[in-house]
């Protein structure tokens, strides 16, 4: 305890290192800060939508007709709540929507063109701890430990401190532990504030605080490894400059890069756009055809799927899921393609363990490429239940009323249906 005590006195002495730990504490806490408001607009955002709902849902009652009107200007509110982890590591949060609005028409444009946001707000990335821990926390612990042993050589009392008794022990497993423990108390206290704000559940606030550990523990070993080379403080510094810049900025670039190559995905947009065009072609679509495809789908309703010679609402909402039936390849590949780009950038982080942790983070706070794609699926099963509920109606022509809004499918965000 003597020892760390005075190594603990001799970092206090020292306005580099205090300076280097209080500033990596205020990003710790501003990533902290602006993680926990995030979250709250998104809430704040999911309870907008859904109070907003039940005056949408009055106003509709009051001049639905039928069922087709129903489905045609229902609105039905689906959304992606935040878990307790997520104002740690936002992931993909900030650039996908939390809440999409859909309606019993073709799914398909209605999800992809929610996906575009502006990229110049894209650019500057995500400030959050998880981006404080794999990117600042580094410099900070490179700042602290790359002169252990040659800052002692260049003042020349490296000789006479390697010669004391234990000195390994007593001196620099000391001096290494409580720099590394400075720089994890800068990560770590203001996350357990953030967690006790958010309410996180403990064991995820630990499993979140080993991954931070982790990030440290790897660069202190790799700190260590360069400074023990026995060459010039400020050799040692640009070196491990060099790694930094390697390891978190060049190499996971150009693995992101190889990845995109090699793994094509269609275009959401132009997916939108072709499956918009199929469903405004299918108004000049010869209508027994439109129903004979729609049919081969849905043979349960082949014997109310006479229609008339004017309008009706059962072509109409035919020739819409036709229209998501026509690009399903594209969108199933589009899927495919970003799941196995997410999973060639996880078998990518165990060669590159600073890009791997971060990901890690992420699928812990459930903001990762995966949590985005199973609310996509979620949507999906969603509206698939809200079809098949007024398809009954328009098939069977039962009445449908005000009465019948209050039993159309509601969504539940933990399973979609």
């Amino acid at each position: 305890m003597t020892h760390i005590l005075r190594e603990m006195w001799l970092l206090g002495r020292s306005r580099s290192a205090i300076w280097a730990l209080l500033l990596l504490a205020v990003c710790a806490s501003a990533s902290v800060a602006l993680g926990l408001a995030s979250v709250a607009r998104d809430r704040a955002v999911i309870d907008r939508m859904l109070a907003g709902q039940v005056a949408e849902e009055a106003a509709l009652a009051a001049f639905v007709e039928d069922a087709g009107s129903g489905a045609y200007y229902g609105f039905q509110p689906t959304w992606d709540p935040p878990s307790d982890l997520a104002f740690a590591a936002l992931g993909s949060r900030d650039i996908a929507p939390a809440v999409l609005r859909v309606r019993a028409l073709a799914l398909e444009g209605q999800i992809y063109e929610n996906e575009s946001s502006n990229p110049e707000l894209a650019l500057p990335g995500r400030f959050d701890l998880a981006f404080v821990a794999v990117y600042v926390a580094p410099l900070v612990l490179i700042a602290l430990l790359h002169d252990l042993w040659s800052g002692e050589r260049e003042a020349g009392r490296y000789h006479a401190l390697a010669a004391l008794p234990r000195a390994r022990r007593r001196l620099w497993t000391s001096r290494v532990a409580v720099r590394l423990a400075g720089v994890l108390v800068a990560l770590l206290l203001p996350f357990g504030i953030g967690a006790l704000m958010a309410g996180t559940a403990p064991l995820r606030a630990l499993g979140f605080a080993g991954l931070i550990t982790l990030v440290c523990l790897l660069w202190t070993a790799i700190v260590l490894v360069v400074a023990r080379l026995g060459v010039r403080s400020a050799v040692n510094a640009a070196s491990l400059a060099a790694v930094w810049f390697a390891l978190t900025l060049v190499a996971p670039a150009g693995v992101n890069l190889a990845i995109n190559a090699g793994v094509p995905v269609p275009d959401g947009a132009a997916l939108a756009r072709e499956n918009r065009e199929y469903v405004h072609a299918g108004w000049d679509r010869p209508r027994d055809r439109t129903m004979r495809d729609f049919l081969k789908v849905y043979p349960q309703h082949e014997a109310g799927s006479a229609i008339p010679p004017t309008f009706h609402w059962k072509w109409y909402f035919a020739f819409q899921h036709l229209g998501d039936l026509h690009v399903a390849e594209q969108s199933q590949a589009y899927r495919d393609g970003i799941a196995r780009r997410a999973e060639m950038g996880r078998i990518a982080g165990w060669v590159l363990p600073p890009a791997g942790l971060a990901q890690a983070m992420s699928a812990m706070a459930g903001t990762d490429v995966t949590a985005q794609l199973d609310y996509q699926m979620r949507i999906r099963a969603y509206h698939q239940r809200l079809r098949e509920f007024y398809y009954d109606y328009l098939f069977s022509e039962k009445p449908f009323g005000p009465q019948e809004l209050a039993r159309v499918p509601r969504f539940d965000p933990a399973i979609g249906g």
